[in-house]
């Protein structure tokens, strides 16, 4: 029984985080491009009612995957447009965001309330690698979409610190006059980073109503984007140490659920609180060692580059 209790818990967790990894992994192309997008919240909830809708309506959960990354690339265009051509204050900007996927979710998504999709991601066990004791019912017996999570974190480092246009991108980040004196386009470098990362942003809110709850829910972001940055912080913009953050989260959110079945009693606002205090912790400590030590965060992070301005 505690065998089961602690694999369920791992895989819950795993599963549960997916949708949080994705979202940091798009905030970290964003950021380490110098654009601070506060907006994940509600590109989140644009991607899980776009996904959730399209699935219904073409009873394909596939198109409704493309859905649901196609508007939010086109929710991450506009918020580059607003702080990279415009200039606009990126603080600001991320609200309104937020604001607005909330907004539009709840009016496209009323009517479906409650509906059971059609066709959802269940969990697929991998042949072999599923029998592994432990690492197999944990790792290797996930979604479709959580799999893609897992394997995009390698994808998202080799990519920023093992390529050239991936040293193109911190450069930009980091001092982007030096990077457009080289010949890099850093106004188009930016659009296509936070476009991409949008993107991913929107697949995390679509394995949230597609593959984890496989309903839609009004607000159900419930915070996660929010948690998402705050991953991204403690992770160094890392993408590897932001799966241990996103599975960390998963995990006692999971762990929040297992206690309710198995009858232990808990006040239950206590363990809805649990995932998000763990987010407060591991900030207070970051914040701690910044006196200490140089932040790991992009030079030129929430800086409008004016390249007239250089």
């Amino acid at each position: 029984m505690t065998y089961t209790l602690f694999i369920a818990i791992l895989a819950g967790g795993i599963a549960a985080g997916s949708s949080i990894l994705l979202a940091s992994l798009g905030e970290i192309l964003s950021e380490k491009v110098g654009v601070l997008n506060l907006g994940l919240e509600g590109i989140m909830l644009i991607g899980a009612v776009s996904g959730f809708v399209f699935t219904i309506i073409t009873n394909n959960s596939w198109i409704g995957i493309l859905m649901a990354i196609v508007l939010s690339a086109v929710a991450g265009l506009i918020f580059a447009v607003l702080t990279i051509s415009l200039h606009g204050n990126q603080i600001v900007c991320g609200l309104a965001m937020v604001i607005f996927g909330t907004g539009v979710s709840t009016l496209i998504g009323n009517p479906y309330v409650g509906t059971p999709v059609p066709q959802s991601f269940d969990a697929v066990a991998i042949p072999l690698l599923s029998k592994i004791p432990v690492l197999g019912p944990v790792i290797f017996n996930q979604d479709v979409l959580t799999y893609i999570a897992l394997i995009l974190v390698f994808v998202v480092w080799y990519f920023l610190f093992r390529t050239k246009p991936g040293l193109h991108l911190r450069s930009v980040g980091e001092s982007p006059g030096t990077a457009d004196a080289l010949g890099i386009n850093v106004t188009l470098t930016r659009y296509i980073y936070v476009i991409i990362g949008s993107a991913l942003v929107g697949l995390g809110g679509a394995q949230l109503s597609l593959a984890f709850t496989k309903v839609w829910i009004e607000n159900m972001a419930a915070g996660r984007g929010w948690v998402a940055v705050a991953i991204v912080v403690f992770a160094g913009w890392n993408p590897q140490k932001a799966l241990l953050g996103a599975v960390l989260f998963g995990i006692v959110q999971a762990l929040g659920f297992r206690l309710q079945v198995i009858g232990i009693s808990f006040p239950p606002d206590f363990i809805n609180m649990l995932p998000y205090f763990l987010p407060i912790v591991v900030l207070c400590i970051e914040a701690a060692k910044t006196h200490r030590k140089k932040a790991a965060g992009p030079e030129a992070l929430g800086v409008p580059y004016i390249r007239e301005s250089r």
